[in-house]
C-alpha cells in the first residue's frame, strides 16, 4: 500500500476536478470534499485504503451512520459523492470497479417547500425604512428576491453589469456556472433606480468593486449578510425567522403557478436543469387548491 498514490492525494485530485474542470460552485466542491473526508476517517479506523474497500465493507460504513442517526438526506449525499469519487477513479484507472455502485439510495421522504403566504410576502417587502441608504438597499434586495425567483448565491454575485434596468433583466450565474437572464416587474426596477440613486453612493468604498450590492465595510454583500438582513426585518415585524431568501424563492415559484403560469417558464426562471426538480411546486399548487376546496365547499 505504501507504493500506491494516498487515499488523501486522491481524494485532492478527485476535488481539484471538481473544481476545475466540472467548474462545480465552491459550496458544492466543498460539500463533496466534506463528505469524502468523513468516508478517509472511517477508511483509517478500518485500516484499509479507498481502493481496497468492496461493497460489504461501504454496506457497513453507511450502516454505522444510520445507527449514529445520521438523517437519510445525509446518507444519501453521502453515498452520492462517494459514487462520484469512485466512477472518477475507474476513469482515470486507480481501479477498476467501484464498490458503491451495487448500494442502494436511502428511500427519502419529498418534503414539500416552505411557502410564504402573499400577504405576508407583501409586508416583509415593505418592511425597510427606505429614507436611509441600508433601507433603500434592502427593499430593493428583497423585491429582487422576490421579483426574480434568484438565489441567495446568485443575488450576492450579482455585478454592477449584470443589471439592465432598460431592459428590466438580470443576468444570473446559477449552479454549474450556467448563466440565465432573468425578467424584472416595474417595481423592482423602481427600487433597484433608487438604491444605484441614494443607497449604493452612500455604501460604496475604494474596495467595492463592480459588486452590486454592498455591506457597510463597502464590500460585496454574502450570503449570510443578506440572510442577516432578511432576518432582521422579520423580527421588526413579528414574524418567524425560519422564512428565509430560499422561501421567497419557493414562494416566487409557486405564486408564479397559482397565477397561471406554465412548468416550463418556471423552470427556466429558476435554472433548473432538470424539469423534475420544477415538478415539486405543482404538489404545492395543488395542495392549495385542496385547501380553498375544503374551506369553501359546502359539503367539503
Amino acid at each position: 500500500m505504501n507504493d500506491r498514490v494516498t487515499a488523501e492525494a486522491l481524494v485532492d485530485e478527485f476535488v481539484t476536478h471538481l473544481r476545475v474542470e466540472r467548474n462545480l460552485s465552491p459550496n458544492t466542491v466543498k460539500a463533496y470534499a466534506t463528505d469524502l473526508a468523513s468516508l478517509l476517517a472511517w477508511a483509517e479506523r478500518e485500516q484499509t485504503h479507498v481502493l481496497d474497500v468492496d461493497h460489504r465493507r461501504l454496506r457497513r460504513y453507511l450502516a454505522e451512520l444510520d445507527q449514529a442517526r445520521y438523517a437519510k438526506r445525509t446518507i444519501a449525499r453521502r453515498l452520492a459523492a462517494i459514487r462520484a469519487f469512485y466512477r472518477y477513479l475507474v476513469l482515470r484507472g486507480y481501479t477498476t470497479g467501484s464498490p458503491a455502485a451495487v448500494l442502494s439510495t436511502p428511500r427519502l421522504q419529498r418534503t414539500l417547500p416552505a411557502v410564504a403566504p402573499e400577504a405576508l410576502v407583501a409586508d416583509l417587502l415593505a418592511t425597510p425604512d427606505t429614507a436611509t441608504p441600508f433601507g433603500v438597499r434592502d427593499a430593493a434586495m428583497l423585491e429582487l428576491l422576490y421579483a426574480t425567483g434568484v438565489r441567495v448565491s446568485e443575488l450576492s454575485g450579482l455585478d454592477m453589469g449584470d443589471v439592465d434596468l432598460v431592459g428590466g433583466t438580470v443576468r444570473v450565474m446559477g449552479k454549474g456556472s450556467r448563466e440565465r437572464v432573468v425578467p424584472m416587474h416595474p417595481a423592482a426596477i423602481r427600487l433597484l433606480r433608487e438604491y444605484l440613486a441614494s443607497g449604493r453612493p452612500h455604501l460604496q468604498g475604494a474596495s467595492s468593486g463592480s459588486a452590486f450590492f454592498l455591506n457597510r465595510l463597502g464590500t460585496r454583500l454574502t450570503d449570510g449578510g443578506i440572510r442577516r438582513m432578511m432576518e432582521r426585518h422579520l423580527t421588526s415585524m413579528g414574524a418567524s425567522a425560519q422564512m428565509t431568501p430560499h422561501a421567497l424563492r419557493h414562494s416566487f415559484a409557486t405564486h408564479l403557478l397559482e397565477g397561471g403560469a406554465d412548468l416550463r417558464t418556471v423552470q427556466e426562471l429558476l435554472g433548473h436543469v432538470a424539469l423534475s426538480t420544477t415538478q415539486i411546486y405543482t404538489h404545492v399548487s395543488t395542495k392549495h387548491l385542496r385547501d380553498v376546496h375544503k374551506g369553501a365547499h359546502p359539503r367539503a
